[in-house]
């Protein structure tokens, strides 16, 4: 049986306490697998490209998404613990304008919502 070539596209990444793991979506076998080497507690990850970033009480890695490799770490060192809130720019728009600006326009675009000024 040929074994076939896994993207990013195919992966669903799970995270338990200080761990991250990358599962096949089709048959949910695991890829890889990754453990924080500081810290444990609540993972955070933003899935970004060719990035997987990941945040555990303020240490934040970049992993290769496609092999769980480490490609970075930074400690914030004296800039605080806890659960950190990651964000990301991509093509000069962020994720969050780009969700938000797609509220906006299906809200007052005519789809029979309150904004659309249809026939009261």
């Amino acid at each position: 049986m040929a074994t076939r070539t896994l993207t990013t596209d195919d992966l669903l990444f799970v995270s338990f306490m200080d761990k991250v793991i990358a599962v096949d979506r089709v048959d949910g076998s695991i890829v890889w697998k990754w453990k924080a080497t500081k810290s444990t507690g609540l993972v955070v990850m933003l899935p970004s490209g060719d990035r997987l970033f990941v945040s555990i009480n303020g240490y934040t890695w970049a992993l290769d998404p496609t092999n769980g490799a480490e490609l970075w770490f930074q400690p914030f060192k004296g800039e605080g613990v806890g659960v950190a809130m990651l964000a990301t720019m991509r093509d000069g728009v962020s994720d969050a304008a780009t969700i938000a600006g797609a509220a906006v326009s299906s809200s007052d675009g005519g789809d029979g919502g309150d904004g659309g000024g249809g026939g009261d």
